[in-house]
């Protein structure tokens, strides 16, 4: 089974709406969890894990930030080489963590992080996205995206090497909006940085982008 794991997102239920957009035949391999940490935390998910899947961002939403008991199981999820696909501010799932803060290529930094890295921030803005001239063959498989309006993540914090798969070029600068990074135990991180509000978490080109990561992260 793929593990979604999710948060509503201040209301917004940006998760949910990928999932419900997803075609029939992959959902039918999805066990999907909001708000849900319990889930998480007894590390049943484990059992039949293909693919762990997050868009929530640990101690927001007036959810708390996943116990010692998640980190357990999200550590020996990642130690024995598990993809994961980070979709929005996941690379800050679980940024109380430092062994996870370690692990992201790509970071999306809080104001009150515990390195004392500078903050990420977001502009607004309806936007494109497009691909990039990547040697990665994944990258000629993703569509490009004109989306209504959505947080567009900037000054985020670069830890290592990454392929740069997608990104977007807006007044503030040009920044990622996919990128893969290779784990110290040989699995794969995507992360995809669109989807915050519902407007452009359900748009066909973004759910798509979704269906062909997910695909390429389950071989």
């Amino acid at each position: 089974m793929i593990q979604f794991f999710a948060d509503d997102h201040y209301d917004a239920h940006p998760g949910r709406v990928i999932y419900d957009a997803l075609p029939d035949e992959l959902r039918t391999r999805i066990a999907f969890h909001e708000n849900d940490w319990q889930a998480l935390s007894s590390g049943a998910w484990l059992q039949d894990c293909e693919l762990l899947v997050l868009h929530l961002i640990g101690g927001t939403c007036d959810q708390p930030h996943p116990d010692g008991a998640a980190e357990k199981h999200i550590r020996q999820w990642c130690e024995q080489g598990g993809n994961l696909l980070l979709l929005h501010g996941s690379s800050a799932a679980f940024w109380e963590w430092p062994w996870w803060r370690k692990l992201m290529a790509l970071r999306w930094v809080r104001a009150e992080d515990p390195d004392g890295a500078p903050e990420s921030y977001h502009p607004v803005h309806p936007y494109e996205v497009t691909r990039c001239d990547s040697a990665n063959p994944l990258a000629a498989r993703l569509r490009e995206m004109s989306l209504p309006k959505d947080e567009i993540y900037a000054k985020l914090a670069e830890q290592g090497p990454f392929d740069l798969l997608l990104e977007t070029s807006i007044p503030e600068g040009r920044f990622p909006q996919c990128v893969q990074q290779t784990t110290p135990w040989k699995g794969t991180i995507i992360h995809f940085l669109p989807g915050h509000y519902a407007c452009g978490a359900g748009h066909p080109d973004l759910v798509y982008n979704v269906k062909i990561l997910i695909e390429a992260l389950m071989k």
